[in-house]
C-alpha cells in the first residue's frame, strides 16, 4: 500500500536537554538526540537506524534527562552541533532512499513536539534553515487514531500504549535510549499498513507569515487566540510569528496592542489556524524573544477582533494588496503631502503603486495625525526606508517603524472613533475629573529629571527613559512650569515602585536628551511637592525653601480621559486654587464643597482630545481648573442630568485676551484697588 505524496516514512525521535514527553520543548531546551530510520512503504523493507548525539550549547542536563536518557554532558561534549547533524541527517537518509530504490520521504514523528516545538523553535533562534522535509510530517498518534478508532483519545496516546493497543511484545530496557521508539514505532507502522491504512494528510508547517487584513464582520473562536505580553516596543509581526516559528498562525493573526495615545504597549495578540496550535502556544509562556521572556495567556476572539478588526473600505483595498511589507511612518508635518512624502522616501525604497501605497491617517474631520502607512513590495525596500529614522521632513524630524496589517486597522480605529466637538454632549453639563494629583509620602518612589531642553515634550522624556517607561504610573508624568507657564527644564516622575524609580535614576543620570545631559535623582513625593515649594534636590540631598515662594507645580500638561479636556493654555488660566480664593462668610460650612468643572457654550473653542497628541502614560495634572458657568445654567444642567449641583462659594472672574507672557504679578497689579479681595489668593500663591 503506498502513500499519495511520497513512498517512503522517516521514523524519527528526538531528546532536549530539559522535559521529557508530554512537555516536551515546554522549557525552551535545546535538543542533543536524534534517531531515524527509513521505511519503504511498498516493500515494506527498512533502512540502516541511525543514531546521533547533539552538542548543545549548554549542557546542563536536567535529572529527568539524565534519568531516561542515560546521558551525560562528557558524552554530549564530543558530539556535532545541530547544524552539522541536520547536515549528516539529510545526507544519510538520501544514501538509505537510494539503496531502497526509493526518491521520496515524508517523516513521521511521535506527536508533533519535535517538529513544531523544538526544531523550528530552536534553529530560527540560531540563524539557519531546516531544509524542506521539517515542514510536512505525519504525527503518528493522529494516524495510529485513525486507523484504529476504539484506541484511546490522540492526547492520551503515547509509544508504549499504541504498542500495547496492538500487542507488540517489545522491551524498552533491552535498547539504548531513542532505538526502541523508533523500532516500536517501524513495528506500529507495519501493522497499520497490515490494515491498509493509507497516509495521505500530512501535518504542515507554514513556511512563513501571511499578513492581511481582518473584517470585524468575521467570526474568530476563542480557541484560537492568546495574548503574547513583554515584547519588544518596536517587535512586528514577523518578530512574533518567528517566536511562535514550528506552529501555524491565521493569515492577518498577528494584532500588535497599541495603548490610547497609539504607541505600542509590549502586547499583541495571535490568532492561529486551530485550538490544537494555540494549545503549543501557550507552551511557550515564559520562552525567550531576545533576551526578555515573553508571556503567554490565553485571550478571546472578541478581544481579537476589537484590536485588528476593520469597517473601512479605504483600509481593505489599501491591504489588499498581498505580500507587501508595511512602514509606519509617525510625526509628519501636517501640511505633508504624498509628493513630500514619497521625495523623502527617495528613489532607493520605492513605494508600491506610487501614491495608492501611501495611506494618511485622519481625524474624522479631515485633520491629519502626522502618521501614515507605507507600501513596499520587498523586504529590501523596507530596509532601506528605515534607514531613514528620524530624517527630517520639512522640520520635524520622522519615525519610522516595521507595522501590520491589523495595526494599520487598530491606528484608523482608533483616530476614526475620536471624539469630535460636534458630537460633545450638551456643555454645560458638569463634569468631575479624576483626582490626579501628586502622591506625597516618603517612599522614595519617584524621579526627578533636571536640566531638561526647553524645547523639550513628553515624547522625549519617554524616548529619555527607554525601557523603563513600562514602570511609570498610570498619569505619572509631571512637566514643571514657571510662573509664565513656560518649560522650567524640570520633570516628575512617578514610579510603580522605590525600586523601579531607583533603577531609573541610576541608568539614566546624565543622559543626553537631545544636545543637554539630564540629572536624574530619585525622591518621594514629599520631597518632589518641597521642591515645587522652592526647595532644592540634588544628589547631596534635600535643601528647604528660602520662603513661602509661589508653588510651581505643574498644572498646564493637563490630559484626562475624559472625552473633553482643557487645553494647557487654558488650564495655565483658569486655576481657582491657584488665583481666586473661596470667599469665606459665617455661615459658610468648614468642609470644602467639591470641585466642579463646567464647560460653557461660550467656550466650545476650548473643547479638543489632547489624548491623542500625548504618549503614554499621560500626564497628571495637579489642580483642576474650571470656567463658571452662569446660575441658571448650572440650575439648569441640574435639572437635565438630576445631579445635585452645589452652589459655588465666592465669586469668579474670567479674563480674556491676556498675553501670553503674563505672570501672578501682571494679574494681581491689574486688580490694583481690589488687594482686600484678592489678599487670600496673592496669600495661597
Amino acid at each position: 500500500m503506498t502513500a499519495s505524496h511520497s513512498d517512503s516514512l522517516v521514523v524519527l525521535f528526538g531528546a532536549t536537554a530539559g522535559a521529557y514527553g508530554a512537555k516536551l520543548g515546554s522549557d525552551e531546551r535545546e535538543l542533543i538526540l536524534l534517531v531515524w530510520q527509513v521505511v519503504d512503504l511498498h516493500s515494506k523493507k527498512v533502512g540502516t537506524l541511525h543514531k546521533s548525539l547533539v552538542k548543545a550549547d549548554n549542557l546542563d542536563l536536567s535529572d529527568q534527562c539524565r534519568e531516561v536518557s542515560g546521558l551525560t554532558p562528557e558524552g554530549l561534549g564530543k558530539a556535532e552541533p545541530l547544524d552539522r547533524v541536520l547536515q549528516q541527517f539529510s545526507q544519510l537518509v538520501s544514501s538509505d532512499l537510494k539503496v531502497l530504490g526509493r526518491s521520496s520521504y515524508t517523516l513521521c514523528s511521535d506527536g508533533q513536539l519535535l517538529i513544531r516545538q523544538v526544531l523550528h523553535p530552536e534553529t530560527s533562534k540560531k540563524n539557519f534553515l531546516l531544509s524542506d522535509c521539517f515542514y510536512s510530517f505525519y504525527d503518528l498518534r493522529k494516524e495510529f487514531h485513525s486507523c484504529y478508532p476504539s484506541s484511546a483519545a490522540v492526547k492520551d496516546q503515547t509509544i508504549k500504549t499504541m504498542a500495547e493497543y496492538l500487542g507488540l511484545g517489545t522491551d524498552e530496557a533491552e535498547e539504548d535510549f531513542g532505538v526502541w521508539q523508533v523500532k516500536t514505532m517501524v513495528a506500529i507502522i507495519f501493522s497499520m499498513l497490515s490494515e491498509d491504512h493509507v497516509f495521505t494528510e500530512p501535518e504542515t508547517v507554514k513556511y512563513k507569515y501571511e499578513t492581511g487584513p481582518c473584517s470585524k464582520s468575521e467570526t474568530v473562536d476563542s480557541e484560537t487566540v492568546i495574548r503574547a505580553r513583554g515584547l519588544p516596543w518596536q517587535s512586528s509581526d514577523q518578530d512574533i510569528a518567528r517566536f511562535f516559528k514550528g506552529l501555524n498562525i491565521a493569515k492577518g493573526g498577528v494584532a500588535l496592542c497599541l495603548n490610547s495615545q497609539g504607541r505600542r504597549n509590549g502586547e499583541a495578540l495571535v490568532r492561529f489556524v486551530n485550538s490544537e496550535q494555540r494549545d503549543l502556544a501557550l507552551e511557550r509562556h515564559k520562552h525567550h524573544m531576545g533576551s526578555r521572556y515573553i508571556e503567554v495567556y490565553k485571550a478571546t476572539g472578541e478581544e481579537f477582533l476589537k484590536i485588528a478588526g476593520g469597517t473601512s473600505n479605504e483600509v481593505a483595498q489599501f491591504l489588499s494588496k498581498e505580500n507587501q511589507v508595511i512602514i509606519r511612518m509617525r510625526g509628519l508635518p501636517f501640511t505633508a503631502t504624498q509628493e513630500d512624502v514619497l521625495g523623502f522616501l527617495g528613489p532607493e525604497c520605492p513605494v508600491t503603486g506610487g501614491k495608492e501605497g501611501l495611506l494618511f491617517v485622519k481625524y474624522p474631520d479631515g485633520r491629519p495625525t502626522g502618521d501614515a502607512f507605507v507600501l513596499f513590495s520587498c523586504e529590501e525596500y523596507a530596509q532601506n526606508a528605515l534607514k531613514k529614522h528620524k530624517e527630517i521632513l520639512g522640520k520635524r524630524y520622522i519615525e519610522l517603524f516595521r507595522s501590520t496589517a491589523a495595526e494599520v486597522q487598530q491606528v484608523l480605529n482608533r483616530y476614526m472613533s475620536t471624539p469630535l466637538i460636534p458630537t460633545l454632549p450638551t456643555p454645560i453639563i458638569p463634569v468631575i475629573p479624576p483626582p490626579y494629583t501628586i502622591a506625597t509620602g516618603s517612599i522614595r518612589d519617584c524621579v526627578r529629571l533636571r536640566g531638561l531642553p526647553y524645547t523639550a515634550g513628553i515624547d522625549d522624556i519617554l524616548e529619555f527613559m527607554g525601557d523603563a517607561t513600562g514602570d511609570i504610573k498610570p498619569h505619572g508624568v509631571h512637566m514643571v512650569l514657571n510662573q509664565q507657564g513656560r518649560p522650567s527644564g524640570d520633570a516628575f516622575i512617578q514610579m510603580k515602585s522605590a525600586d523601579k524609580a531607583f533603577m531609573v535614576a541610576q541608568k539614566c543620570h546624565k543622559k543626553m536628551m537631545k544636545d543637554r545631559y539630564v540629572e536624574v535623582f530619585q525622591c518621594s513625593g514629599e520631597e518632589m511637592n518641597f521642591v515645587l515649594m522652592g526647595g532644592t534636590l540634588n544628589r547631596s540631598g534635600l535643601s528647604p525653601p528660602p520662603c513661602k515662594l509661589p508653588c510651581l507645580s505643574p498644572p498646564a500638561y493637563a490630559a484626562f480621559q475624559t472625552a473633553a479636556v482643557i487645553p494647557a493654555e487654558a488650564a495655565a488660566l483658569y486655576q481657582p486654587q491657584a488665583l481666586l480664593p473661596t470667599t469665606r462668610t459665617p455661615q459658610a460650612s468648614t468642609a470644602a464643597p467639591p470641585t466642579v468643572t463646567y464647560y460653557p457654550a461660550q467656550a466650545a473653542q476650548l473643547y479638543m482630545n489632547y489624548t491623542a497628541y500625548y504618549p503614554s502614560p499621560p500626564v497628571s495634572p495637579t489642580t483642576v481648573g474650571y470656567i463658571a458657568a452662569p446660575p441658571g445654567a448650572v440650575a439648569a444642567a441640574a435639572t437635565a442630568t438630576h445631579t445635585p449641583i452645589l452652589p459655588q462659594p465666592g465669586a469668579l472672574v474670567r479674563m480674556q485676551g491676556l498675553p501670553y507672557n503674563t505672570g501672578m504679578k501682571e494679574i494681581l497689579s491689574f486688580f490694583q484697588g481690589y488687594q482686600d479681595l484678592l489678599h487670600d489668593a496673592s496669600a495661597r500663591s
